[in-house]
């Protein structure tokens, strides 16, 4: 019987236990500092149990670790090379979904010295995206090509028929890692040009992207694009963009946001019975206001009919509804008003879509190749989002346990020996990128 830890119990992790716990050789302890979140998930399986587990209680987390063949760290980013490091201790491979970082990074060797792998970056952005733009690359480099144009967008968004509100997006956990990514700064590579964007500067560049067999979305830049070129071995391409994607105009709005400065995080201020009205003159910063949407409209130099104005009115940042907090900053009171108005109706489904465009070039020919997913969430089970975040890392557990993954150190799913047969098994869950190859 082989022995998996599972660290933490979120919102993406019940795909990620069901598919372990149907392994028929496999027992599975998930530990959560909630553990009646652990107990839901686990149920009356009898090759699974739940455990209270506060993960800065080293040593039991320590004792945790030692007991079994392989943990995964679907905890907060800042614990996973704690982890990592007790795993290299008592010879266990480990599985994670987060970016690799240099913290990580710094563990490659002892993983190797160890013969231990250390898997990153197994979810769906990063992950999916990194194992589907992999299959198409060692493709047309199989085939004597080179790859000269790369475009990567993701995003998970409410489905069509539940995009029900003028954002045009719903939260099903907390928006604030949402929020805070839209204060990062991007890079990328076009056409042999670095661009850099500032973070107050963001969501204003976006464009338009056809999703085939979709329709229109619109993306905007995400963090620096410019390391995947080494990181998936195209160093000579002249565009390197990895972008977000969102319902149209949500960039239009959220620049709005941020001139605002309603993404600031540092400012704590007494909320005691303030409307969010009352708080939002705050930001306009005028004497005017009796209308506080037509001081607001000319503050932006919009119109009080646009887009932007007509949803802060809807989602009540103009209203007379108590905040409900006694104190916070601006993105405490502009996330607890997103996750109160933007919420998935019962029944309602998610949407994960994931679009790569690549231009390639041979000695007789270029094409054009797209790979895309579009995965929807299951009504009244479980969401797109941790479907594609949680099945890649329980299918990886299984292979490496199985000794079908064979790879050692602090890796990333950018090898065949990892993507391949992780990409074959997702399949077979219904999750699929299509790829299309078109000579021009």
């Amino acid at each position: 019987m082989k022995k998996v830890l599972i660290l933490g119990a979120g919102l993406v992790s019940r795909p990620h236990v069901n598919y372990l716990l149907e392994q028929p050789d496999f027992f599975i302890t998930v530990a959560s500092r909630t553990v009646s979140k652990a107990e839901k998930l686990v149920g009356d399986h009898p090759r699974g149990k739940a455990i209270s587990l506060n993960v800065k209680d080293e040593e039991k987390l320590e004792e945790l670790v030692s007991e079994n063949d392989l943990s995964v760290s679907l905890l907060p980013y800042t614990y996973h090379v704690k982890v990592a490091k007790l795993c290299l201790k008592y010879g266990k491979n480990m599985v994670t979904t987060s970016y690799v970082s240099d913290e990580m990074k710094a563990l490659d060797g002892e993983a190797k010295k160890a013969g231990l792998l250390l898997l990153n970056e197994i979810g769906v952005d990063p992950g999916i995206d990194h194992m589907s733009a992999m299959r198409v690359i060692h493709n047309v480099k199989s085939n004597g090509g080179r790859i000269t144009s790369f475009k990567s967008y993701c995003g998970g968004l409410p489905a069509p028929e539940a995009n029900t509100n003028p954002w045009g997006y719903k939260f099903s956990w907390s928006p604030r890692g949402v929020v805070m990514a839209g204060k990062n700064s991007a890079k990328y590579l076009m056409e042999n040009e670095i661009v850099e964007i500032p973070g107050p500067e963001l969501f204003a560049t976006h464009w338009d992207v056809d999703i085939p067999g979709f329709g229109k979305l619109e993306a905007y830049p995400n963090r620096d694009s410019v390391p995947y070129k080494d990181i998936y071995d195209i160093q000579d391409t002249n565009t390197m963009f990895r972008g977000t994607l969102r319902y149209p105009g949500w960039c239009v709005t959220m620049k709005k946001i941020v001139e605002l400065g309603l993404l600031d995080d540092e400012k704590e201020d007494d909320l005691q019975n303030l409307t969010y009205a009352n708080f939002m003159k705050n930001f306009v910063k005028s004497s005017e206001y009796d209308d506080l949407k037509k001081t607001l409209a000319d503050k932006w130099d919009v119109d009080e009919s646009s887009d932007p104005i007509h949803r802060m009115e809807w989602i009540g940042l103009l209203g007379d509804e108590k905040i409900g907090l006694e104190k916070g900053t601006a993105m405490d009171v502009f996330c607890k008003i997103l996750l109160d108005k933007l919420k998935y109706a019962p029944g309602e489904k998610d949407l994960l879509v994931l679009h790569h465009e690549f231009l390639a070039e041979y000695l007789d020919k270029k094409q054009k190749i797209t790979s895309t997913m579009i995965d929807y969430g299951i009504p009244d089970g479980d969401s797109s989002m941790s479907r594609t975040v949680g099945l890649p890392g329980a299918i990886a557990v299984k292979l490496i346990l199985n000794g079908e993954i064979k790879e050692i150190g602090v890796q990333i799913p950018v090898k065949p020996e990892i993507y391949k047969p992780v990409l074959n098994e997702l399949e077979l869950q219904n999750i699929t990128c299509k790829e299309v190859y078109q000579d021009i």
